[in-house]
């Protein structure tokens, strides 16, 4: 009796502390976003520099190499993306009126011709532009004066772009030593439990965590020479960005195929280059969903497509930026323990 009622106690206390360390993460959330995004670098890239080790180069030094690589490709994407994307914007805008034009005058006629307004005459796209632009510069207002107010989001966005390259580094450097005192923080008595999940949570998130950025790798690749080759502006662009959203199940097709299909029918106009966008990130998808996924990450985590979406979702609902960080990762821990706790004694 008494040692069910301590198992009871335990359990109940196991809650409470879940529930109080959840509501912490949630008041704490918008300081956190630089500690888990510096967490989650220093992670994946802690294999390299292990391997750099076992190769006779001292830790700090390797350190310093994996460091300057990885945050030299990060701001070589932010410099290559960030231009050519306000370049598509600024080329849609000059051409958005003539393309309005050209859809009115060859489409809208035929489509349009059951709507009418209350005098009897046929709507035309621009009436509906004037009838409900209003409505959207309102809206289009509210949002950027709401962007604008919030000076303390950007000023935190800054320093969390200062924040991040430094706690990478001192994380990557003490790395192994902070895992050290982790282990040694267990009782002597859930050692063996523990150190059995956390090994089996590593082995799941960190394969996948490595799985899918070459997969987005490889994606990018894979948009931007096909988009080179059918001849659509700022491909590369494009596929950059197609490729780093593509953690999100069909997110990056989305997202590149409207980019590309619009920048086709802004740049150029021709059917052929539209059927050529749609033929490439026809056959990624089919490549991703075949061969590069089923080899580079497979079910690591072991969640269907949809719980991944709903897991990034409510993560990015409940705790904003740093949900959609811990949302895959928080996924493949509650994996690890719903198989542990469901295993067959």
């Amino acid at each position: 009796m008494t040692t069910v009622r301590t198992l009871s106690e335990n359990r109940l206390f196991a809650l409470l502390g879940a529930a109080g360390l959840g509501w912490l993460l949630y008041l704490l959330a918008p300081i956190l976003t630089p500690f888990v995004a510096s967490g989650l670098l220093a992670y994946i890239c802690d294999p390299l520099v292990d391997r750099l080790e076992r190769l006779k180069l001292p830790r700090t030094p390797s350190v310093l190499l994996v460091f300057v690589l990885l945050f030299g490709a990060i701001w070589a994407l932010i410099l290559l993306v960030a231009p050519l994307i306000q370049i598509q914007i600024a080329a849609l805008a000059d051409r958005l009126p003539a393309y309005i034009a050209w859809i009115e005058e060859r489409i809208l006629p035929k489509v349009m011709s059951g709507f009418q307004d209350s005098s009897g005459e046929t709507l035309s796209l621009s009436t509906l532009l004037s009838q409900y632009g209003s409505y959207a510069g309102d809206w289009g207002a509210k949002i950027l004066s709401s962007i604008t107010a919030s000076g303390s989001a950007v000023v935190s966005a800054l320093i969390s772009l200062v924040l991040i390259p430094v706690l990478t580094f001192y994380l990557l450097r003490d790395w192994d030593r902070i895992i050290t005192r982790c282990g040694e923080l267990v009782p002597l008595r859930h050692k063996e439990t523990v150190f059995t999940l956390a090994a089996e949570t590593d082995s799941t998130l960190g394969a996948f965590l490595r799985g899918q950025l070459l997969v987005m790798f490889a994606l990018a690749v894979i948009y931007t020479g096909g988009l080179l080759i059918v001849g659509v502006p700022h491909a590369i662009g494009i596929g950059v960005v197609a490729g780093l959203v593509s953690f999100v199940p069909y997110l990056g097709f989305i997202v590149g195929i409207l980019l590309a299909g619009l920048t086709a029918l802004v740049e150029s106009g021709d059917l052929w280059v539209l059927g050529g966008v749609a033929a490439v990130f026809g056959v990624a998808q089919f490549i991703e969903g075949n061969f590069l996924t089923p080899r580079l990450v497979g079910d690591r985590i072991g969640l269907h497509p949809v719980m991944v979406i709903f897991a990034i979702m409510a993560g990015g609902q409940l705790f904003g930026f740093f949900g959609i960080l811990v949302a895959l990762p928080v996924a493949a821990v509650i994996s690890v323990l719903v198989r542990f706790f469901v295993r067959p004694a």
